[in-house]
């Protein structure tokens, strides 16, 4: 997993079975069976749990417990089940020790999530997770020795949001003559209007897109899986006041453009070549690459998202996220019902990441105490 996506695994659970059986590999020669006869699962079973894990939070946490073992057997620690001195001793260790890669130690939200590894791995080995208590007392101490020296660690690493202004300035630059820049303009506009996540774009087919029947001239509609609350939704898209960021214009351009290429079914968001060539083969060593129906990755969401901010050298830590993020700011600047705008996001109800959005937006729109004082 990359750097960038670390403050969205922070966000599982720290003990989520959900988790378990892809995790148990990762412990096993460690732990001993468990207790229980019937706790077992037939390999069918254990695939259909794996279905619903995000692979980059399973693929992190095994990683970060392997490294929690080789730490273990260099200094003589038994790493399951773990004593909860040694799940201490490691995050201490951790916030003292230089990365090879960085020559910093490991952020506080990396820590966060290496410590719900060490947890979760043990419910997969059949433990009782340990008890991380002073662990996580080391942990508050080191936020806030990096608060204090105003170190940028102290704060999670998070994405920059793509208001609508940002995005009617990169929109600027993007050749929407081309069809790959009408593919980005729509990837812009639908992903900030949805409130989309990149695993949402890059599973939309043409025929995710729809005009409601029941409410003429309103928009389109777009079906979208919010994976992480596991339910289909019909998000409404609204016309935009500006043409330029319309997100219904630019959905529909880009449709009339895949049309013209014989393109009416499968994959909405498609790989496009330099030379303008949809869906065209990619080989790495002499061996073809990428889906083979030319859908996008999450990652070349991603790219879209920050090539679009580098081309008018716009500051930041720009990701798919910024679209998510930029629609709930934008939300709660315009006064929006936060309820309403949590729910067409496909937020859960109460959603504290939803909530952190609206607190950092307080104070820019017309709810700041500031306002109307008379200064």
């Amino acid at each position: 997993m990359t750097e960038h996506h670390q403050d969205e695994v922070v966000d599982a659970e720290l003990v989520d079975d959900d988790h378990l059986p892809a995790l148990r590999q990762t412990a096993q020669g460690l732990a001993l069976p468990p207790a229980d006869p019937d706790a077992w699962l037939p390999p069918e079973a254990e695939e259909d749990a794996k279905a619903g894990i995000a692979k980059s939070t399973s693929t992190a946490y095994s990683r970060d417990f392997r490294d929690y073992v080789t730490w273990c057997k260099k200094v003589g620690r038994r790493p399951i089940p773990a004593a909860p001195q040694t799940v201490t001793h490691y995050i201490s260790h951790l916030t003292r020790t230089p990365r090879e890669k960085t020559g910093r130690p490991y952020s506080p939200s990396t820590l966060e999530r290496i410590i719900a590894s060490i947890r979760t791995t043990h419910s997969a080995a059949g433990h009782q997770p340990p008890e991380t208590k002073a662990a996580r007392k080391v942990l508050a101490g080191y936020k806030a020795r990096l608060s204090e020296a105003q170190d940028p660690r102290a704060q999670p690493n998070k994405t920059s949001p793509a208001l609508p202004a940002v995005l009617r300035t990169a929109l600027s630059v993007v050749d929407r003559t081309t069809l790959r820049g009408k593919r980005d303009a729509a990837i812009l506009l639908l992903g900030m209007a949805c409130a989309a996540r990149a695993s949402e774009l890059v599973s939309l087919d043409v025929s995710s897109i729809t005009e409601p029947d029941e409410v003429a001239g309103v928009g389109i509609r777009v079906r979208l899986y919010r994976k992480k609350i596991k339910k289909w939704q019909n998000v409404t898209v609204k016309y935009g006041k500006d043409r330029d960021t319309c997100p219904v214009t630019a959905a529909r351009v880009y449709l009339r453009a895949l049309e013209a290429e014989g393109h009416t079914s499968g994959p909405l968001f498609m790989r496009i070549d330099r030379w303008g060539y949809l869906a065209a083969p990619v080989y790495r060593g002499g061996q073809q690459i990428g889906d083979p129906t030319g859908r996008l990755t999450t990652e070349a969401i991603s790219d879209v998202v920050e090539k679009s901010m580098a081309a008018i050298g716009m500051s930041g830590r720009w990701r798919s996220h910024s679209l998510r993020r930029g629609f709930a700011t934008a939300a709660s600047i315009a006064g929006a019902d936060p309820v309403h705008s949590a729910r067409h996001g496909g937020w859960a109800d109460n959603s504290t990441a939803y909530q952190g959005y609206v607190q950092e937006a307080s104070g820019l729109g017309d709810d700041n105490p500031l306002t109307n004082i008379g200064l």
